[in-house]
């Protein structure tokens, strides 16, 4: 039997899974990270499974060489990859598992900003009966910012679900563009017409803080702003005073660059406008997405058992 340690609320999005898993024993231990060294360590366990929170030393120096950090989940930018290379630990992801979840919550997103369900859910049960005047959807245009598998997905449901015009934007053309009535890799001329703008980027170096002030300003004024890639890609005060200057209408934000939320050390705080709708962290969050990311990380660290690390789903 294998023993594998899991990060407590990754145990807890897919419990059913983690104690049925065939072949292998998975712990639940705490995420924060000499606490997870340390049941590493008394537990024997050669492989990991973890979650956002950024690990930076004794989860590399507990970790056994041959051993698995399996990430659960797509977004890897809180594994230190080349420490984990140093000491001969693999790393791997769960690419393409939750692309439908994080479809969902961006439009999602995308429909509760434009009719402002939330100020409206929570007016409802009280005195106030403020009925909100929204917009449609429908007749709208969307750009997708990065048209990989997510963006194609948003894209997909915008023009087909939801009758919008969409434009995608990126550095290379997408392999499908059916669902996109035009491509541009210049984002004024992509995001100047856009009535939203939805982000699906990687927080990678290049990208950090790619909706910039700069970037804000060139799209069109009354714009809604949604992200539910990573916190990093977007500069969260130049948000603040968009949204406050009335360049753009507003936000649906599921990632920050800190999370928990805080704001940032300006002061600048998303969570006093009442045009930003703010969710922890959800995009991924669902049953199904949850059960397959447990079953491709297992799946990756059964592979490196076997000695077939070229079937993983390596990262760095």
């Amino acid at each position: 039997m294998t023993v594998v340690v899991v990060t407590e609320p990754e145990f807890a999005k897919a419990a059913a899974v983690f104690r049925k898993a065939e072949g292998f024993e998975c712990i639940p231990v705490p995420a924060e990270e000499a606490a997870l060294a340390q049941r590493i360590r008394e537990t024997g366990a050669r492989h990991a499974i973890i979650g956002v929170v950024k690990y930076s030393g004794p989860l590399y120096d507990a970790i056994p060489a041959g051993g698995v950090i399996a990430r659960f989940g797509v977004g890897h930018d809180g594994v230190d990859k080349a420490a984990a290379r140093a000491r001969g630990i693999l790393c791997c992801n769960t690419p393409g598992v939750l692309d439908a979840s994080v479809a969902e919550c961006a439009v999602g997103l995308m429909l509760a900003v434009a009719r402002n369900l939330a100020a409206c859910a929570l007016d409802a049960p009280g005195a106030a009966w403020a009925p909100r005047v929204g917009v449609e959807l429908a007749g709208k245009t969307l750009t997708v910012i990065g048209c990989g598998s997510i963006g194609g997905r948003v894209a997909r449901v915008a023009r087909h679900g939801l009758g919008m015009r969409v434009v995608g934007f990126g550095r290379s053309r997408p392999a499908d563009l059916e669902p996109y009535a035009e491509f541009s890799s210049d984002f004024a001329a992509a995001a100047g017409q856009a009535d939203f703008v939805s982000v699906h980027i990687p927080d990678t170096a290049a990208n950090r803080d790619f909706i910039s002030r700069e970037r804000l300003g060139l799209m069109k004024k009354g714009a809604i702003l949604i992200n539910t890639a990573r916190g990093g890609v977007v500069d969260e005060d130049a948000v603040f005073d968009a949204i406050t200057a009335g360049t753009i209408a507003g936000a649906g934000l599921d990632v920050f660059k800190q999370e928990p939320y805080r704001p940032q050390p300006s002061g600048k705080d998303l969570r006093t406008l009442p045009q930003v709708l703010m969710t922890p962290h959800i995009g991924s969050s669902t049953r199904e997405a949850c059960e397959r990311m447990a079953l491709a990380a297992l799946r990756n660290i059964g592979h490196a058992i076997a000695g077939r690390s070229g079937e993983m789903n390596l990262i760095g």
